[in-house]
């Protein structure tokens, strides 16, 4: 590419295909607001501006290494494939990257429609498990207390009232929302820095910082130079995500990819992210808002205006559970729910799931049969009402996947409703004898460990909806063909 004469000479030489050690024929110059970024052959090379902002300081050589360096290491931690090496340019540093196809960042993947709950799996899966290894913030530390918490919020509503102008009863709106919301989950948010939620986490997780490759979800180029943006609750990381793919017109694998990291996370005891992740995901909103102002688009800053006022305002509750004997298709019914939820609201909780981590299992362990007698399964549903009462409590509506076999079973969630005063239904699944085997047998990588002797059981213990019951059921969607 032709080099603009505002370049800085050290650049303008980099986009010369000589000045590196391996095959380029063609040198391409990506530029941001901190960065400069050559693509140079199978690699890329990205330089530090020397630029000093309020967030960040580039201004030394010296700092530039510093953060480079520091960009190595924490991308490293999800991306090592990625990222290769720190190497140098007559004296000045850059991070050596892999190179790989920009149509395979998830926005553009999003854009073409591409993008399926199966990535978000992947993507859930390796956020919860890197979540659970990344360091915990010191008690000591400033990053998530609630006071910490609550300042950017206040600066962005600060920010955007000069930006917006034309905004000014919106913002007043959610600035208070946002008071209110702070004051209710203030003992929430230390309780999560006091739980070790708290920890050093990517800080910019939106789809142009995830990348498919090898059909998995990779993030990269994670926040190295701020610390404050960086040392987050998990909650928040996850909260960007998922306002991101709102954004993008997907609800439903917004709920998706929300549902499979609380899933592979556990984080709901005490009400855990539930109590705090509505805050985060309007906070998040209201920072792309500002960006949005700053770039000067003014429409695109309304619209995630209108988001978060979307995010703010409470979902219509309800409470559904499945019914029917394993293989008839309970976890494929509430699943078509959860994509189909406009609002992307709906919290599911499996019986499979939570059983095993009643016993320190993971999803995918494998138990030996060891966690199914009576007791284990009174002990899974009263874990599951408990969550059930614990997610209702913090404003999501929630579906309960388990067998719900035994009436006494149903009633205890019906009553659970009742005493709401909420909708209360009965997702009932049913499915031939012959095809429940064939699907237990067929059956892969999933949570439940039943089996065709496990069936046989279940039948004996079936007790079929009585006539109120089925007053309160409904038929699953169709998903997929036998």
């Amino acid at each position: 590419m032709a080099a603009s004469p505002a370049l800085p000479p050290r650049i303008r030489s980099l986009l010369d295909p000589g000045r590196y050690p391996h095959p380029v024929d063609r040198v391409e110059l990506v530029e941001t607001h901190i960065s400069w970024v050559l693509l140079a052959g199978a690699f890329a090379y990205k330089l530090k501006k020397p630029v000093t902002l309020p967030f960040v300081d580039y201004g030394s050589v010296e700092r530039r290494r510093a953060h480079c360096a520091a960009e190595l290491r924490l991308n490293r931690r999800y991306a090592r494939d990625l990222y290769l090496e720190v190497v140098d340019f007559d004296g000045e540093p850059a991070v050596k990257m892999r190179r790989f196809d920009d149509a395979c960042r998830l926005d553009r993947v999003c854009a073409r429609g591409a993008l399926t709950p199966t990535h978000l799996s992947g993507l859930a899966r390796t956020l919860a498990e890197f979540h659970a290894a990344a360091a915990i913030a010191p008690p000591s530390s400033r990053f998530g207390a609630p006071e910490q918490v609550m300042a950017p919020a206040r600066a962005n509503f600060d920010e955007l009232d000069g930006l917006l102008p034309g905004e000014s009863p919106r913002l007043t709106l959610l600035r208070a929302w946002t008071e209110a919301e702070f004051a209710r989950c203030r003992d929430a948010f230390a309780a999560r820095k006091a739980g070790g939620f708290v920890r050093e986490c990517h800080g910019d997780l939106h789809l142009g910082n995830l990348v498919l490759l090898d059909g998995q979800v990779t993030p990269f180029d994670c926040i190295e130079f701020n610390e404050d943006f960086r040392w987050i609750d998990v909650a928040s990381e996850i909260a960007f995500t998922y306002v991101d793919l709102l954004d993008h017109g997907q609800p439903g694998l917004a709920c998706w990819l929300l549902n499979e990291w609380l899933s592979w996370r556990g984080d709901q005891d005490s009400g855990g992210a539930l109590a705090v992740l509505r805050f985060y995901a309007v906070y998040r909103a209201m920072v792309r808002a500002k960006v949005a102002a700053l770039q000067g688009r003014i429409e695109a800053a309304a619209a995630y205006l209108a988001l978060a006022e979307r995010l703010g305002a409470p979902p219509r509750l309800t409470l559904t559970i499945t019914f029917g004997l394993s293989g008839s298709g309970k976890t494929t019914a509430s699943s078509a729910r959860l994509l189909a939820d406009p609002a992307a609201a709906t919290l599911r909780w499996r019986s499979d799931v939570e059983r095993k981590r009643l016993f320190g299992l993971d999803a995918d362990a494998d138990s030996g049969g060891a966690i199914y007698s009576a007791d284990a399964s009174a002990r899974t549903y009263a874990r599951l009402a408990d969550l059930a009462r614990t997610t209702l409590a913090h404003g999501w509506p929630v579906i309960i996947d388990a067998a719900f076999l035994r009436r006494d079973e149903r009633q205890a969630f019906a009553a659970i409703a009742d005493g709401l005063g909420i909708p209360f239904d009965i997702l009932a699944c049913t499915a031939p004898l012959d095809t429940l085997r064939r699907r237990l047998d067929a059956r892969r990588d999933d949570a439940s460990e039943a089996t065709a002797a496990v069936l046989e059981q279940q039948r004996e213990w079936l007790e079929p909806l009585d006539d109120a019951e089925r007053a309160r059921a409904s038929a699953p969607t169709p998903v997929r063909p036998d």
